[in-house]
């Protein structure tokens, strides 16, 4: 007796689909995010929003009074989306800046990335603020 899969997608005749490729789109799909992704976010938690702001005069006085101050900025662009948009979830949970979220979805995540991550920092701070409070 034969067998067909159908939760396999099937070539058409002359089409070579590859696996590994529709794999990966689904698996990121699934899960929203890579585990540096996710490692990222989980860091910004103890970012302040001040590492959002561009440096200004008070930040330069401060350098040149106590030497170069740390640097928050990532070096990929969509890493330094996803972290914005982070620290922002972490300290204001859902009531995150439209600029953010414009920001992040131009850098290359998806809504439902952006529903995730709004998503699961809100229950983790719940559950922090449960723990500890």
């Amino acid at each position: 007796m034969a067998y067909i899969d159908f939760a396999l997608p099937l070539s058409a005749a002359g089409d070579a689909i590859a696996l590994p490729m529709v794999r990966d789109r689904i698996m990121a799909a699934v899960t929203g995010f890579s585990p540096a992704e996710w490692q990222i976010v989980s860091l910004a938690r103890t970012d302040g929003l001040a590492s959002l702001r561009e440096p200004g005069l008070g930040s330069r006085l401060k350098t040149l009074l106590f030497g170069p101050q740390p640097h928050f900025r990532l070096a990929d662009g969509k890493l330094e989306a996803l972290r914005r948009l982070a620290v922002q979830a972490w300290h204001e949970g859902f009531a995150v800046r439209p600029s953010a979220i414009d920001e992040f979805l131009s850098a290359g995540f998806t809504e439902g990335q952006l529903e995730t991550l709004l998503s699961a920092v809100t229950a983790a701070r719940r559950t922090i603020k449960g723990k500890y409070a």
